[in-house]
């Protein structure tokens, strides 16, 4: 039986905990489902991939240490998440946390996890940076917007008190 519960993607920054807060704001309160997604495999890769490209192989010890570096993430992952729960729960919201290791893109997994829980609305905030924030979004909320087929609300950055110019980058 699907929950109805919220999707809230965390990612433990600023504009994140601005969303988590927001939806405090707007659905406490409701249920929600607060996401942790990690790229499966990125450290690895990271660790392992120019050795590959250099025609060298890699040695064990190597091998090791990327696979080290992966667990961590998701260490810090789960850490990331139950840091949004417990925001959550301060703004109100019965709040659950949910840490997805996926092979996939942030949006993907959200939409993903959306779907399953058949939720009423996702929740992120932007990620915007440089000269143009004002017209551009992070790829995240971006793709969210051009592919859920449900609600998505992108909490959008405060102007600092006083400011009428560019937003700072986050």
């Amino acid at each position: 039986m699907p929950s109805r519960q919220a999707v809230i993607g965390f990612d433990g920054t600023a504009a994140s905990e601005r969303a988590v807060r927001a939806a405090g704001e707007l659905l406490a309160p409701r249920p929600v489902l607060v996401v942790v997604a990690v790229e499966e495999g990125e450290a690895f890769a990271s660790l392992i991939a120019p050795l590959g490209a250099a025609g060298l192989p890699a040695t064990e010890l190597e091998i090791r240490s990327a696979l080290r570096a992966e667990a961590e993430i998701v260490q810090q992952a789960v850490r990331t998440t139950q840091k949004g729960v417990a925001l959550a729960e301060e703004v109100g919201l019965e709040a659950e946390g949910l840490t997805v290791a996926d092979d996939v893109p942030p949006a993907e997994t959200l939409l993903r996890v959306a779907e399953v829980r058949d939720a009423p609305v996702i929740v992120v905030g932007p990620h915007r940076r440089g000269v143009l924030s004002e017209l551009l979004v992070g790829s995240t909320a971006k793709d969210l917007l051009k592919r859920s087929p449900r609600p998505v609300l992108v909490v959008r950055e405060q102007p600092p008190e006083g400011s009428e110019g560019d937003r700072p980058d986050e």
